[in-house]
């Protein structure tokens, strides 16, 4: 019989880019359906890969990974550094965190504000390699219930993103029962150009917003990690960042107005940033009085003027 089914996945995904420190990463390739057991190698960019191969894991043990592929002292370029020293020109603070305008949005054609996108993933540290990656392969087949086998292919290495960016690499099997081998692949590739999207499209006080990101200008494996925070302040519910594709603001206060949200998407391959503003207008729905010159609500005026003749009344009685 041969295999139904290849698919080539990324093991421990997502996860995020480091400029600091070397990481390891893992192809994994899944054959089904095939009787018996096939053979599945791994190819870069059309060329077969020569790697150290590994012995199967004892049964019961977890996925084997090797925990350091880059044998190298340390030395001081691999210590974390300011990003605003160290990052590109002008890119020390280039958003204001100066308090959003008081009061709510006057009319406007567009509730966003469109920021370009901050590209942080072209500083590499001096550490990264420019030769040859070291591969290391093992293969692993399993019976299934229909008597057909699961064969399960990983390719291992230290990731380099300045060589590996756009790098494709394809899963090939061949099987008695194929008259050519089955392949499929997948190119390595950094997110670029974050399209996000908030609704509803025009945000009145006491609303829902959604922000959420539909996708990339490139097709982006694998798949990556998306990270929330507010410019200067901290999110809505009080937590520092928010972690997944969609950030949510429950019934959205005025003073969220003008208030500039950062969305980091990361795989380890390369990082980017892009940021949207959020303009609040006003809800007829919702009653919105003169503040008084303290600047505080009527409600607050009546709090203090019931509290003191309260107190008046106490003293008149005593």
């Amino acid at each position: 019989a041969p295999p139904t089914s290849i698919s080539v996945l990324a093991a421990d995904t997502p996860a995020p880019f480091s400029r600091y420190q070397a990481q390891n990463f893992t192809l994994v390739c899944v054959v089904s359906g095939g009787k018996p057991a096939p053979l599945v190698y791994f190819k870069r960019d059309g060329e077969p890969i020569e790697a150290t191969p590994l012995p199967e894991p004892p049964a019961g043990a977890s996925s084997w990974a090797p925990r350091n592929l880059l044998h190298r002292d340390l030395d001081d370029t691999k210590l974390p550094k300011s990003l605003a020293a160290d990052g590109e020109p002008g890119m020390g603070n280039p958003f204001p965190t100066a308090d959003p305008p008081r009061g709510l949005a006057a009319e406007r054609d567009s509730v966003t504000e469109s920021i370009p996108e901050t590209v942080v993933s072209r500083e590499f540290p001096r550490w990264v390699h420019m030769a040859e990656p070291i591969y290391y392969f093992r293969h692993t087949h399993a019976p299934v219930s229909d008597g057909t086998v699961e064969a399960r292919a990983t390719l291992t290495w230290t990731l380099n993103p300045q060589i590996d960016n756009e790098a494709l690499f394809s899963c090939e099997v061949k099987h008695p029962a194929l008259s050519m081998p089955m392949q499929s692949e997948v190119t390595l590739v950094a997110p670029k150009g974050p399209k996000i999207t908030m609704t509803p499209t025009r945000a009145r006080v006491g609303d829902t917003v959604r922000i959420l990101v539909q996708g990339f200008q490139n097709e982006v494996f694998p798949e990556p990690l998306f990270t929330w925070t507010r410019v200067g302040s901290r999110l809505l519910d009080g937590s520092a960042e928010h972690d997944g594709k969609e950030l949510v603001l429950e019934r959205v206060p005025a003073e969220l107005n003008g208030s500039m949200y950062r969305c980091t998407a990361q795989n380890p391959l390369g990082s980017t940033d892009t940021h949207t503003r959020l303009i609040v207008f006003e809800n007829p729905n919702i009653p919105r009085g003169p503040e008084d010159s303290n600047g505080s609500l009527p409600g607050h005026c009546g709090f203090r003027f019931v509290l003191a003749l309260t107190l008046t009344v106490i003293l008149e009685l005593t």
